[in-house]
């Protein structure tokens, strides 16, 4: 929003003003004086105050807070001591939890900490005027959980090559499917596919028969998965 020039008797009349017509606080505009007034002589040459004021720009600690405090706020609800840091991942939030209680945080497979983190995201993004994607994360357990499902998906598209017959993976969540996904993308002579229903959605990674015209299957791998922390919205 560009600034707008207002006026009152004094300088606070005229901050005042600008309070109202903005519907902001003080403390969130920024307020160049341009001239205090004058009160005249004998009442001539009376001249108000002039202020240029424009909406301050949100701190970028600001979303790191807010963020925070919803975290900690279930946090204690749900009665797990622990402490969270916020700080910011390229365009993204990352609340990082310390507590005795991260097994229990992390749950089975990380659906817990997943469920946690969907959780975040809309309570944040229900009340915030610029949304973020906001990463919930314990004693990096994402980047642990995207190295063993990139291990997985190597394994997975080996076997296939070397029998020259489809591997299946263990069910999967939509967010470890797409770390499957993703780790073999680049590789010409596999292809994936993920099959099956709900939670016993499974990914299949096939062999690429060297007559196959074309190369791999360029079908998008998932639809319904979630791109992992990092590289998108989890």
């Amino acid at each position: 929003m560009s600034s707008m020039e207002i006026e009152g008797k004094s300088v606070e009349e005229a901050i005042e003003a600008a309070c109202q017509r903005l519907n902001l606080a003080a403390d969130q505009l920024e307020i160049e004086i341009i001239s205090h007034g004058s009160s005249g002589i004998f009442g001539i040459g009376t001249r108000n105050a002039k202020i240029l004021v424009s909406p301050r720009e949100a701190s970028d600690e600001a979303p790191l807070e807010e963020a925070k405090e919803i975290l900690e706020n279930i946090l204690t609800h749900i009665q797990i001591p622990a402490t969270v840091e916020a700080t910011w991942s390229d365009d993204q939030i990352k609340l990082d939890i310390s507590s005795n209680g991260s097994g229990l945080l992390i749950g089975k497979r990380g659906q817990t900490l997943q469920s946690l983190q969907y959780i975040v995201n809309k309570m944040y993004n229900r009340q915030a005027s610029k949304k973020f994607h906001i990463i919930v994360d314990t004693e990096n357990y994402r980047e642990r959980r995207r190295k063993a499902l990139t291990e997985v998906a190597l394994n997975l598209g080996n076997r296939a090559k070397k029998t020259g017959k489809p591997a299946t993976s263990s069910p999967m969540s939509a967010y470890d499917r797409r770390i499957i996904h993703l780790a073999l993308k680049d590789d010409r002579q596999v292809r994936t596919k993920s099959k099956g229903d709900g939670a016993m959605r499974k990914v299949v990674v096939f062999p690429v028969k060297k007559d196959r015209p074309g190369g791999k299957d360029s079908s998008p791998p998932d639809s319904s998965a979630q791109a992992p922390s990092g590289s998108g919205r989890s």
